[in-house]
C-alpha cells in the first residue's frame, strides 16, 4: 500500500506541476482512483498530502481543485522562504553548527566555484549547480537542528517555484545568468563566515537577503516567456492577475 500511495503521490504531483491537471480542475477520488488504475485508499492519501504541500485546496463538499497562483503569491512564497532560512541560519550561528556540517558546506561551494570558473556556463554545469544549490540549502537548515523549522521550511519548499533552486532554470540562458549566480554564491560563503563567527543577526539578514535574488529572478522571467517556460510550477501560475 506504501508503494501505491508514493507512487500515486508522485504520478499527481507531476501532473499537476506539468499542467495536465490544470488550475481550477476538479478531482474526485474515485474518478483519479479509476483513472489510476488503483484503490482509493492510496489515491486519497496522496491528494491529502498534496493539498498539504499547497498544490491543491480542499473543496467544503468533498474533493479537490488544483491550486491557482498569482505572482504576488509567489513573491510572497519566496519572501517566506527568506524568513524561515534567515532564521535557521540564526539558530545555526547562535546554537553553534557541527565544524564537519559547516566543511561539507564549504566543500559545496568550492565545487560551485569551479564549475563558475570559465566565462560560461555549460548546461551540464548549470545542472550540477541545482543539485548542488539544494544540497547546500538543505545542509544550511540541518545546521538549525530544529525539528520544527525543518517542518515549516518543508512547506514552503514544496511550492517548486519557492524552493531555492525555483527559478535558477528559468535564468540559464539569460545574460545575466553568471553575474546572478556569482552574487548568490557570495551570498553563500557569507552566511557560513556569519554562522562561524556566531553573529546571528548577520546569518538572518543575509539569508533575507539571499531570497530576494530569486524574486530578482522571477521578475526577470516574467518579461521572457521562454524563460517563464523554464520556471518549475510554471503551469499553476496565472500572469493575468
Amino acid at each position: 500500500m506504501a508503494s501505491q500511495t508514493t507512487s500515486a503521490l508522485l504520478t499527481l504531483r507531476e501532473q499537476v506541476l506539468s499542467g495536465e491537471l490544470a488550475p481550477g480542475e476538479r478531482l474526485l477520488e474515485i474518478p483519479v482512483a479509476e483513472r489510476l488504475g488503483m484503490s482509493r485508499t492510496p489515491v486519497r492519501t496522496a491528494l491529502a498530502k498534496l493539498a498539504g504541500e499547497g498544490l491543491l485546496n480542499a473543496l467544503p463538499h468533498g474533493g479537490y481543485v488544483v491550486r491557482r497562483f498569482t505572482e504576488a503569491d509567489v513573491a510572497e512564497a519566496i519572501e517566506m522562504r527568506g524568513a524561515l532560512e534567515g532564521l535557521a541560519a540564526r539558530f545555526a550561528a547562535e546554537r553553534g553548527a557541527d565544524p564537519q556540517k559547516l566543511a561539507a558546506l564549504h566543500a559545496m561551494l568550492d565545487e560551485i566555484d569551479r564549475l563558475f570558473s570559465g566565462p560560461q556556463i555549460s548546461p551540464t554545469a548549470f545542472e550540477r549547480y541545482v543539485a548542488l544549490n539544494a544540497a547546500f540549502h538543505d545542509g544550511l537548515l540541518a545546521l538549525a537542528n530544529s525539528p520544527a523549522l525543518a517542518d515549516q521550511l518543508g512547506r514552503v519548499y514544496a511550492l517548486p517555484f519557492a524552493s531555492p533552486s525555483g527559478f535558477v532554470m528559468a535564468q540559464a540562458e539569460t545574460p545575466q545568468a553568471l553575474r546572478i549566480l556569482l552574487v548568490a554564491e557570495d551570498q553563500h560563503r557569507c552566511v557560513l563566515e556569519a554562522i562561524e563567527m556566531r553573529d546571528g543577526a548577520r546569518a538572518e539578514a543575509i539569508m533575507r537577503e539571499h531570497a530576494r535574488l530569486a524574486r530578482r529572478n522571477l521578475d526577470n522571467a516574467a518579461q521572457d516567456q521562454r524563460a517563464w517556460d523554464q520556471v518549475a510550477g510554471a503551469a499553476l501560475i496565472d500572469r493575468s492577475r
